[in-house]
């Protein structure tokens, strides 16, 4: 059965972000007088959120401590006001599309009108609304939720469902998660597809692709240039 709504991540799926992220966990790391990590070890922890990111970056220099404590919080949410404001400034220093990501969405959306499609990713949702009408990918999604655009985040099926009964009103009759394509390139993708009876295609380019085994995607490409195929809209 042909898809009818795609729904794809932003980070590691859609751009390359590691470099810009990277270096702003690093900048804020070095804000707070501590030493930087590598861009392997920071990349380990991208897309759970931004604030995800952040604690993460933190406990593993023993700013917080390992597990959650009450006590770290208002740092936290201090250390990550930081990192945002950085971020906002430099998202676009060495961020690029993923090579053949832009052609494969033209080539659906000239082959197949029909088929609607969205960005939905735990980036907070005002950087990922910005660099998708920077390098002109918004031209493509009729929306695109981030992680502070609802109480919850990828894994949690939430936005995923909103998405779907947006794009049954556009299309102005009721698509159902089986009608639904999750696109990405991490475990968080492809169990929110799994959440709520969804398929899946994982991306194995993007900046977590070791974590795509474990949750078993229903298909999985290595160039984004292989979506129109791989999604029978080729």
């Amino acid at each position: 059965m042909l898809p009818k709504l795609l729904v794809f991540d932003l980070d590691g799926t859609l751009i390359d972000s590691r470099i810009d992220l990277c270096n702003s966990v690093n900048a804020t790391l070095n804000h707070y007088g501590r030493a930087q990590l590598s861009e392997e070890v920071i990349s380990g922890y991208i897309g759970d959120g931004a604030t995800t990111l952040v604690r993460r970056a933190l406990a593993h220099v023993h700013l917080i401590a390992n597990e959650p404590d009450p006590h770290d919080d208002a740092f936290i949410e201090e250390a990550l006001d930081w990192f945002i404001g950085y971020y906002k400034v430099h998202k676009l220093d060495y961020t690029y599309v993923y090579p053949g990501a832009m052609e494969a969405l033209a080539a659906i959306r000239e082959r197949h009108p029909q088929v609607l499609m969205a960005v939905l990713t735990n980036k907070p949702v005002d950087p990922s609304r910005a660099i998708c009408e920077h390098f002109g990918l918004d031209r493509y999604f009729f929306q695109n939720y981030g992680g502070n655009s609802f109480q919850t985040k990828k894994p949690n099926p939430e936005g995923l469902l909103q998405l779907i009964a947006e794009a049954s009103a556009i299309a102005g009759k009721t698509l159902t998660p089986a009608d639904t394509v999750m696109i990405g390139d991490s475990s968080f993708d492809i169990l929110t597809a799994k959440n709520c009876g969804a398929r899946s295609l994982g991306c194995t380019f993007g900046l977590a692709p070791q974590t795509l085994p474990s949750s078993h995607p229903d298909a999985v490409v290595d160039r984004a240039s292989d979506w129109p195929a791989a999604l029978g809209l080729n």
